[in-house]
């Protein structure tokens, strides 16, 4: 089962980055209920191994692009973002000061923060794309304009997959021009 749930978040963050043309050094958002993944309600039933296999899906190809990983904590830590000091001092985010656990900050973002090198918590991000694994609503962790991408999978494990891309804001008028 947990090979399936790599598999699958390995397929979605593939495409994502396709469609998304994300490159190196741009921030991909993961929210991810590990319970939702499982077949249960959100909050209510955190599998561990479950967010450790959609890390072990994802990490490694943003990791081989050099495009930073941010993960989403719960509701209980504000839905906090653990990510790479790097990351935060290239975009100068503010770090805080908080540590993820499974029950405190969720399943996926405890798995990330013992995954990453030099893992920091922000408060806020604008990340270039994102997937939001059984609902967890990363919108407020994407840049202004966010634009909906459909995979070839619409979930992974029991848990609906929502993605989006983000583009810059087009401004202007009538006689604007955009590429």
């Amino acid at each position: 089962m947990y090979g399936e749930i790599k598999r699958a978040a390995e397929t979605a963050a593939a495409e994502l980055i396709d469609i998304a043309g994300l490159k190196a050094g741009d921030i991909f958002v993961v929210g991810c209920s590990s319970s939702e993944i499982m077949g249960h309600t959100i909050g209510k039933d955190s599998v561990f191994d479950a967010a450790a296999a959609v890390f072990d899906g994802i990490y490694p190809i943003l990791k081989e692009k050099g495009i930073y990983l941010a993960a989403q904590c719960c509701e209980h830590l504000n839905r906090a973002i653990i990510v790479e000091r790097a990351c935060a001092e290239r975009y100068g985010y503010e770090i805080v000061c908080v540590k993820p656990q499974p029950k405190a900050g969720g399943s996926f973002a405890t798995a990330v923060y013992a995954g990453l090198d030099e893992p920091v918590a922000l408060e806020h991000i604008r990340a270039h794309a994102g997937i939001d694994i059984g609902g967890t609503l990363i919108g407020m962790h994407l840049r202004d304009v966010a634009v909906p991408v459909r995979l070839s999978l619409s979930k992974i494990g029991e848990a609906n997959i929502i993605c989006a891309r983000t583009r810059p804001k087009y401004i202007g008028g009538e006689r604007a021009i955009y590429d």
